[in-house]
């Protein structure tokens, strides 16, 4: 496998939330003058989706060549009307997947489009975990507005010759899907210019997908594991990761570096919720710190080690994210970048989180433990069937 390819010379800037994330983006989408990609799991019909949309046809009719990827499972809700509204303004769009219920055990139907990626004119490029979906637009939650705590997420804006290797990743599957869709072929020739270097952070972009990168996003995760000397933070969202990742977490632990999971505390899928707290017996017994966000939904999927490597991106840590779902993250080298990465993470787990204890985890009540063990099977006995077992290691 290929391992991570580093550029210099990168300005990346560190978004938390949709507060910071939709007005960067927006100013962005209303800079273009030639071209724009933009890529989402969820496009959501409101305030933040009809913000974005309408940056977007604004775009469109400046002359610029918007294309806009949306998953069809994840999209399914969005209107046909406000669909039609921004193609009949020249926003060019392309459901990935079909806009119907994925929950089969053959494969074909499981792939997503679950990666959340923007560039605009090739010049500045969004790489991260959010939606285009309002932070405080939770389900579950009726009454929404400012007083909801907004979800938990992270994205990041870049400038500089990284933007080259997002550009070449969202062209090469809009003209994919293009051909796939039996769409008329491509005739784009923008080729943007982006020798420029804003600043001085290291960084690679990667993608899973299911030809040539079915594995870089776990390996560059595992490889950061192994090579750890203090510290490893690990925010994600839907964490039920295989028997490498679990045994790279242990080792570190046992030669004494600090290994600090923040995970989900609020039920969201009930399965999976469940199935991942059977994995923290053994991660607690190994002094591994497990800390759970209540403040509000959880969605981030970031970490940071040794207070030098991060990584902000779409895949989660589950076999979803690593075996079935187009993701793309970001691996950032750079000290100060991962200070402010690092500081956020410390603050949301003072404040906003639970600490599992080893002792109290051991005294659960018996049927909290049938449930767990009961889930966790069902979650192995599915990924089994839909092939998984084939060729990873989640058992």
């Amino acid at each position: 496998m290929r391992g991570e390819r580093f550029v210099s010379g990168n300005a990346i800037r560190l978004l938390k939330n949709g507060d910071a994330y939709f007005p960067a983006l927006e100013a962005a989408l209303d800079s273009a003058s030639h071209e724009i990609f933009l890529e989402t799991y969820i496009f959501e019909h409101d305030s933040a989706g009809v913000r974005i949309g309408e940056a977007l046809t604004r775009a469109a009719k400046r002359g610029a060549s918007v294309h806009l990827m949306i998953d069809g499972f994840g999209s399914r809700k969005l209107p046909e009307a406000f669909v039609e509204t921004m193609e009949n303004a020249g926003v060019h769009v392309l459901f990935f997947g079909q806009r119907t219920s994925p929950w089969t055990l053959r494969r074909s139907r499981l792939r997503r489009l679950h990666r959340k990626l923007a560039v605009i004119d090739g010049r500045i490029g969004f790489v991260g975990g959010i939606n285009v979906i309002d932070d405080r637009n939770i389900p579950g939650i009726p009454i929404k507005g400012a007083n909801i705590p907004p979800r938990f997420d992270y994205a990041v804006e870049i400038r500089g010759p990284l933007v080259s290797d997002i550009h070449r990743s969202v062209r090469n599957l809009w003209i994919l899907r293009v051909w796939m869709h039996l769409r008329k072929p491509w005739k784009e020739n923008f080729s943007p210019n982006n020798h420029e270097k804003p600043g001085n952070q290291v960084a690679a972009f990667l993608v899973r997908d299911n030809l040539r990168h079915r594995r870089n996003i776990e390996l560059a995760y595992l490889r950061a594991i192994a090579s750890a000397k203090r510290e490893i933070i690990i925010a994600n969202a839907y964490f039920f990761p295989g028997l490498s990742f679990r045994h790279a977490l242990v080792d570190a632990a046992s030669r004494g570096v600090r290994v600090v999971l923040l995970l989900q505390g609020k039920v969201e899928y009930l399965l999976l919720h469940y199935a991942t707290r059977a994995l923290y017996g053994k991660f607690l017994d190994s002094g591994i710190e497990i800390h759970e966000y209540h403040r509000s939904l959880m969605h981030a999927k970031v970490a940071v080690i040794d207070g030098f490597w991060t990584t902000v991106g779409s895949s989660n840590i589950d076999p979803f994210s690593l075996l079935l779902a187009r993701e793309a993250n970001v691996m950032v080298r750079d000290e100060p970048f991962a200070f402010e990465l690092r500081d956020s993470l410390l603050d949301a787990i003072a404040n906003d989180s639970s600490r599992l204890l080893p002792d109290s985890w051991a005294r659960q009540p018996l049927t909290t433990r049938l449930m767990t063990w009961l889930s966790y099977g069902l979650v192995r006995f599915l990924t089994g069937m839909a092939g998984y077992g084939r060729d990873h290691e989640f058992r």
